[in-house]
Order: C-alpha cells, then structure tokens, then sequence
C-alpha cells in the first residue's frame, strides 16, 4: 500500500463543493471533542471562505490548543554544521550548482563553540542540521557532531537534548543515530505531489521520492519513535499538501502504532541563487497560513506543530494561538552563523523573518500570556512515541509538561536573562501558578522552590 494515494486526493478535493454553515460547524463541534478529525472533515474546513465561519474555525482551533498545550511553548535552536549538499533542489541554497554558496563543514572544535554560544544565551535543544552531503568521513560526521554538541558544559549550561534533520538513512544508520542519543528525527518531505517533487528535484539522491517518504518508517523500525514530518508550502497547492500528510500520519500510525512526534509548517522563503524560491509556484498568504496551522492542530490535536524564525514575528504571534506548540528563537541558517552573531548571507540556506535575539523572544512571549519552556525530560525518561501519546490524550502528559515548563523557564530567567525579561518572566510565571489546578501547583512549586535553592534539570 502507498505511503500517498493521489488520486484519493485529487477525488476529495474535486469532490470539494462549497458546504453551508451547518457542515462547518458540525465538523468544529467534532474537533472540540479532541479525538482528531478525518480526511472529510478537513476538505470541509479547507473549503471556509465566509470570515465568520474562518473567525469559527481559529476560535476552536485556539481552544483545542489551550486543553492540550495550555500556554506552554517549547523553544529551541537550529544548529547548521554543514551546507555540502549533492542535491539539486531547485528551491534551496544549498544545491549542489549552486556557485553563489560558500561551503563550509564546521569541523568538530567550531561546532563546540557554536555550542558553547548557544549554551551562554541559555538554549537547552538545538536541531542539529546538515546539507545532504557529509565531508570526507562520511556519515559518521553527523555521529561525531552530536557527541561534540552533548561535550559542551559551560557555566551552569549545557544541552540536554539534541534533535536532528539530516539525510534519510538506511535502517543501521538510524540505530547508530540513535545510538548517540538523539530526540526527535526530523525530515520534510518538501512536496507530497509527486509530479511537483520531480520538477523540483533534478539531482542528486533526493530525486527518488519513495526512499524519502519511507525514511520515517526506517526510522521508527531503527527503534526512533519520535520523528517529524513536514512540507515546504508554497512548493504545491497546500490542500493537497495537508491531506498527503495526513495519509502520511495514518500510515505511520497504521503500522507502528503511533504517528509523528511533531509537524513542521515552513513557507517557501528567498534563497541565493534561487528563483523559484522567491517566486513560489503555489504562494500561501498569510491567511491561508492561519488556516493550515489552525486545521492541522485540529485534524491532530496531540501531535507537536513547529515554527520557525522564516516567519516574522507579527506572523508567530498571531499563529501561537492557533496550534503551534514550538519555535525556534534566534536562528542562524549557515554553518558558523552564531559566531559571527549574524548570517553569512552567502552560505545561508534561505533568508529568516524573524531576526531578534533569544532573550527578546522570551520577553515577548512571556508577555503574550505564554510560557517558554526549554524541558526535555520527556526523551530522558523514554516519554516517547506511543508511550508519551498514551499520557497525552487523556490529558495526563500536562501534571508533567507544565511544571517542567516553570522549572526549566526559570532556570532562563536565573541564569541568563536580562533584568527586563525577568520582571515580565517572574510575573507570567506568578499569573500560571496561581491560575494551576492544585495537583499540579504543588509539582511545579516543588520543582520552582528547587531552582531557587540553585538546582538545576530538576523535573517530573
């Protein structure tokens, strides 16, 4: 059975006729009940136009994110060790052709010390990213980078957790990438819509769409049952787009039990030596992009959704609401970017929209009502795939999830913050103490008394 059933797809969508209100509204009380929706409920909701029934849609999409998430939001950064790649996708910096790019492979000594910059703005997970090409020593330079990433301690941080978006890799490759002890592994399939995913992708391994689309199945069978999934909207007609992923998800879930750990929701941005980059075939406004996000959250309302520093920071705002649940903050897209203190822009992978520092994201989402959290300790006590999706639909994973958010978001405030973003911090973390229920006060003042005294990676 195919992992994506086009024409399945392109039947639904044609079969797409305009619903009325009634439709809408019997889909949106179905996703209130938290248990997800199916392919047919989500043409329905794809298929909003009046801006009533849209302002429905983002209101319940808000209200599922609050009982699951509640105003917890995981931040992280992405650490680019390499920009060698033997792909030719049309759309990325990195292509193999492309001659406007500067290559560099960080060696093991540079990616500690972009670590150690990290570590002192007060990262604790960073998403290890490399281009599809590895120097000489192949493959085991991704190995060696993520122990170089775990060596770092300095002053009283260090990085507890490391994701990582590299290359699809055989099943052995996988048991040796979660060997080092890796999170969640993260790879995007760019485009769902196999005659769009040829033209975009002339060159290289990346050509063969079925190796790519069963990279998460090897992964999982490797024993890596936290994986990520995405596409890069913009590439194809994102309806199309959403329900391909879905056929993903069922798929994963049909045969392992269990679907992706998280779903990435990046937009096409402009790239060097790229113009399909800057003139995307199927351009997503920014309204559609709130819907993307706010059906995906309810369609899966368990499953993480990430964002990144491609959008700006209006568009993050306004989307927090709608499903996301992480993001990353003060990015760099090119190897060596965090030393530097700004992107290379001629070995960069595409142009960021949010520019600002870690500290200011923290300042300015803490001021929003949420709460930053930079925990891990799901991965450390093998609160993964099915087991973590067992305590998160019954609503048990957030005793867990939110105390550790406190903890881990004073530990910022402590060490690293500056003095404004600590007032703003002290008193999101006073409002959601007190708006807690008791179980869960008493946890996380437990865990927050803890930091206080002056320990740290305390957790539940």
């Amino acid at each position: 059975m195919a992992v994506v059933d086009e024409a399945a797809i392109e039947t639904a969508l044609a079969a797409a006729a305009k619903r009325d209100a009634a439709a809408v509204r019997e889909v949106l009380a179905k996703a209130r009940e938290l248990k997800g929706l199916g392919p047919n409920d989500v043409v329905v909701l794809m298929g909003i136009s009046d801006p009533e029934l849209v302002g429905e849609l983002f209101d319940t999409a808000r209200k599922v994110k609050d009982a699951i998430y509640g105003p917890r939001l995981v931040l992280f950064a992405p650490l680019y060790v390499s920009n060698l790649c033997g792909n030719e996708c049309l759309y990325c910096a990195f292509r193999a052709r492309n001659k406007e790019l500067k290559r560099r492979a960080l060696t093991q000594e540079e990616i500690a010390q972009e670590v150690r910059l990290l570590v002192d703005q007060g990262h604790k997970r960073i998403l290890l990213v490399a281009g599809e090409s590895y120097p000489q020593e192949g493959f085991s330079y991704v190995l060696k980078a993520v122990h170089s990433v775990y060596s770092v301690k300095s002053g009283r941080g260090e990085i507890r957790r490391v994701n990582a978006n590299v290359a699809p890799l055989s099943v052995e490759e996988f048991r040796e990438l979660k060997a080092t002890g890796i999170g969640t592994y993260q790879c995007f399939q760019e485009t769902y819509h196999r005659e769009t995913y040829k033209r975009m992708h002339v060159g290289g391994k990346k050509r063969d769409y079925d190796w790519r689309v069963m990279a998460m199945h090897r992964a999982m069978e490797a024993g890596i049952d936290d994986v990520g999934i995405g596409v890069l909207f913009g590439l194809a007609d994102w309806r199309f787009e959403i329900l391909a992923m879905l056929q993903h998800i069922a798929h994963l879930d049909g045969q392992f039990g269990v679907g992706p750990h998280t779903i990435s929701v990046p937009r096409l941005e402009p790239a060097a030596g790229s113009d399909i980059a800057s003139h995307p075939p199927h351009a997503v406004s920014d309204i559609d992009f709130r819907r993307i996000v706010a059906i995906l959250r309810l369609a899966v309302p368990y499953t993480g959704i990430i964002m990144s520093t491609r959008e700006t920071a209006n568009i993050r705002r306004e989307t927090f609401a709608l499903g996301v649940s992480q993001i990353s903050a003060g990015s760099r897209t090119s190897p060596g970017g965090y030393g530097k203190g700004e992107d290379l822009k001629d070995n960069a992978q595409f142009s960021l929209g949010d520019h600002r520092g870690l500290d200011e994201v923290v300042r300015d989402v803490a001021s929003l009502g949420y709460i930053p959290s930079f925990c891990t300790a799901c991965y450390r006590l093998g609160r993964t795939g099915k087991d973590f999706m067992d305590l998160a639909k019954p609503g048990e994973i957030k005793n867990h999830c939110d105390p550790n958010a406190l903890s881990t978001f004073l530990e910022y405030l402590l060490d690293y913050a500056s003095p404004e973003t600590r007032t703003v911090g002290e008193q999101a973390m006073e409002k959601r103490l007190a708006a807690m229920d008791p179980r869960c006060r008493r946890a996380a003042e437990n865990l927050v008394q803890q930091v206080r005294a002056g320990k740290r990676d305390v957790y539940c």
